[in-house]
């Protein structure tokens, strides 16, 4: 038996290795994809690039090894059964659970592995990727101006620019509002038209302007009258140039613990102490709203007047609320009563504008504690999403009997975007409280487990449901059934007159 252990153990080991390093290549790709913009262009160093790709490699591990499990024991399985090896272990007694146990036992200290590096390696790689992120975007600003918005990356300056072409980089309407004097929106340049570019040696910003003009406010200036005077300046200018210092926007390393407040970057224990912080924090607010609402809006008598039948011209403050409201209100004037209910109407519409802006601000921060619950939670889903793959991918190798990355990739692919989807769907649903957080992040796993099971039982009982000609066959069958009840039955047989 340990001759079979090892054989298996050596053929899933090499797919595994290679599908790993596959996955990983192609979530680097879809990073590179998603931030080509703030990487293109910045004059990077090969050192940097490679620094920023290392820890983001490591923070995508926790996802690459389930899909690569999955690929890995459906390629593996999926060989052994091609080549006829899985059916002569068999011949010899031996079930596909015993085959399959070796495998068990080591994606079980994957999985333990996985959390591991989850809990401890991603939260110090997701800080040091992000950080070097934020510190390669805010390099070289000119790259950053982005249409509609304004930017204030460089010092003294406000841009906005109304479009931008990517092939020339010629910016379009270009506003540009000069804060150096630390006296507010008192200097403007407006431009048809123009570029910005940095200089050979990146020690400035070129802007080179056309058709435009300048304004800026000059000092006020004495005057005899009351009446003061605002000077300005205007100037009209077809070609202009500005050079801007650039001498602090060189690749500035900021510290790790820029972001170490964002649950992304946590652990275990730093999580369970923020939720629990937070959940008390979030229960105290509630009851200061509660009594706030009611001690100040629901139960405020200390306004309400009531008239004296005997004297109409006397009232007398009410110290206590008064349960027999009718009688009250009856006893008021008509003046009286128009006032009472404008009051009225008036403290509702306070008590509901109160309760309003109260509820979005908890609701806010019952997104900021599922966030933390959510990261608390995908420590362990990532971890056992190893297992449940293999206990898919094992028997659907077993069954298709078919190697390579052709089959088994297609395949892999389609279950890896179900959990997918499903996974993101009950993260969004856990974020925004319609489910519990482990009814949420667990539905992926709840989800394919039993089908993993199921597999694995008819892959044990040499099943054929992945064979298109039982398919055909059971078609065929119903077909042949409603032909012969609904053609074959209304043909009439002819009677013995007829003949």
């Amino acid at each position: 038996m340990k001759k079979l252990d090892l054989f298996v153990i050596r053929s899933f080991v090499g797919p595994l290795v290679l599908t790993f390093f596959i996955v990983l290549i192609i979530l680097i790709l879809q990073f590179l994809w998603m931030y080509v913009d703030d990487l293109a262009g910045k004059g990077l160093e090969i050192g940097v690039l490679a620094e920023l790709l290392f820890h983001f490699s490591l923070s995508f591990v926790p996802m690459a090894l389930p899909l690569a499990i999955l690929l890995a024991s459906l390629m593996t399985f999926g060989n052994m059964g091609e080549h006829s090896e899985l059916t002569a272990i068999k011949s010899s007694g031996i079930p596909l659970r015993r085959i399959m146990s070796p495998l068990v036992i080591m994606i079980s200290f994957i999985c333990i592995i996985s959390f591991f590096f989850s809990n401890n390696v991603v939260p110090y790689a997701n800080r040091q990727a992000r950080t070097l992120l934020y510190d390669i975007r805010r390099k070289r600003p000119d790259i950053n101006l982005q249409a509609g918005t304004f930017n204030s990356d460089i010092d003294g300056f406000s841009i906005k620019i109304t479009s931008k072409d990517p092939v020339t980089n010629r910016l379009d309407r270009i506003f540009i509002y000069d804060h150096r004097r630390n006296k507010g929106n008192t200097d403007v340049i407006y431009a048809d038209s123009g570029y910005m570019k940095v200089t050979p040696d990146e020690t400035a910003l070129s802007m080179v302007l056309y058709n435009g003009y300048s304004y800026s406010d000059m000092n006020e200036q004495e005057s005899s009258g009351p009446e003061k005077r605002y000077p300005f300046r205007k100037d009209v200018f077809r070609e202009q140039t500005i050079v801007v210092p650039l001498s602090g926007f060189d690749l500035e390393r900021t510290e790790i613990d820029l972001f170490k407040s964002n649950s992304a970057m946590k652990n275990i224990t730093q999580l369970t102490y923020d939720i629990d912080s937070l959940n008390k924090r979030y229960l105290g607010r509630v009851d200061e709203y509660y009594k706030q609402y009611t001690s100040a809006l629901l139960y405020n008598v200390k306004n309400y007047t009531a008239l004296d039948r005997n004297d109409s011209t006397k009232s007398e403050k009410v110290q206590r609320p008064v349960f027999n409201s009718k009688r009250l209100f009856d006893s008021l004037t008509v003046i009286d009563k128009k006032t009472v209910v404008t009051k009225a109407i008036e403290n509702v519409k306070a008590g509901s504008s109160f309760l309003n802006t109260q509820s979005t601000s908890l609701h806010a921060d019952v997104q900021f504690i599922k966030r933390y619950e959510v990261n608390w939670h995908k420590k362990f889903t990532l971890s056992v999403a190893c297992l449940v793959f293999f206990f898919i991918g094992a028997p659907l190798g077993a069954i298709i009997r078919k190697g390579g990355l052709g089959t088994p990739a297609v395949i892999s692919v389609l279950f890896f975007v179900i959990w997918y989807v499903v996974s993101i769907s009950g993260e969004k649903l856990v974020e925004e409280d319609l489910v519990s957080s482990t009814a949420g992040m667990w539905a992926s796993t709840y989800i394919l487990l039993p089908i993993g099971i199921f597999l694995t039982y008819k892959a044990s009982t040499d099943s054929v449901i992945m064979n298109i000609d039982t398919y055909v066959a059971f078609f065929k069958k119903i077909k042949d059934s409603l032909y012969r009840r609904f053609i074959i039955g209304t043909k009439r047989t002819p009677s013995y007159k007829e003949h």
